[in-house]
């Protein structure tokens, strides 16, 4: 049973939704609230499984949502369902932490679609086979607990998407990752054009987080991928 939590303030929307999930698809218990500041409420209450918010909403908009969910949990995977699909939109909500967008309008299918995938993606992060510290220059990356750690002390907590980005780069310090590999393991649900956008958006952020030192640097190999490069220390 899949727990998810719906924050949207059209309430015919959220009807067709948790209709449609529930009933239609099966093995959903869907929770709704209506504003950014009932699916906060909503989402320490019923500790939900996935999250799927409009983004305009009153009383709180789901980017403040979103914010202030990223400040204390990294790994839910949160989706946002909105007709907003500029790239400054997109590109804000990756920011903040949102892990893939679907289009209104939606068929109750497409959405069971992109959630499945984002639980699938959350699932190959958390097996117990990857479970080993990955090594590079002066960072360590904890698949399982999708944390990144500096041997300064510092600890970065990662969403699900930057933590496996991070695992294939990791793993092959020195190769190429080909870009459409990391595409089909992350995106491979969504249309080309947000899909690229998005993996742009994301490698801007990890090379934000890993800029500590000089040791370990992602480099893009233009049209080809991108290569992890480490000073082992």
């Amino acid at each position: 049973m899949i727990r998810l939590l719906v924050v949207e303030d059209d309430a015919n929307l959220s009807y067709i939704i948790q209709g449609g999930l529930e009933d239609m698809i099966g093995d959903y218990e869907v929770t709704v609230a209506h504003n950014g500041k009932e699916g906060l409420e909503a989402y320490r209450k019923s500790k939900p499984d996935v999250i799927v918010a409009d983004i305009e909403m009153p009383i709180m908009d789901g980017y403040e949502m979103v914010r202030r969910i990223r400040e204390t949990d990294r790994e839910i995977p949160i989706l946002f369902s909105s007709a907003r699909v500029s790239p400054k939109d997109v590109v804000k909500g990756y920011e903040l932490g949102v892990d893939n967008y679907v289009k209104k309008p939606f068929m109750p299918e497409e959405l069971d679609a992109h959630i499945h995938a984002l639980l699938r993606i959350k699932k190959g992060i958390t097996e117990k086979e990857t479970a080993q510290m990955l090594t590079a220059g002066s960072y360590t990356l904890d698949p399982v607990q999708a944390t990144l750690l500096h041997t300064s002390g510092s600890t970065q907590l990662l969403t699900p998407r930057e933590t496996g980005i991070l695992e294939l780069l990791f793993r092959k310090p020195g190769e190429v990752v080909r870009r459409e590999v990391i595409l089909d393991k992350f995106w491979n649900t969504e249309d080309d054009y947000f899909a690229s956008r998005s993996l742009d958006v994301f490698v801007t952020k990890l090379r934000k987080l890993i800029s500590k030192d000089e040791t370990v640097c992602i480099k893009t190999v233009k049209g080809i991928g991108l290569m992890l490069i480490s000073e082992e220390r």
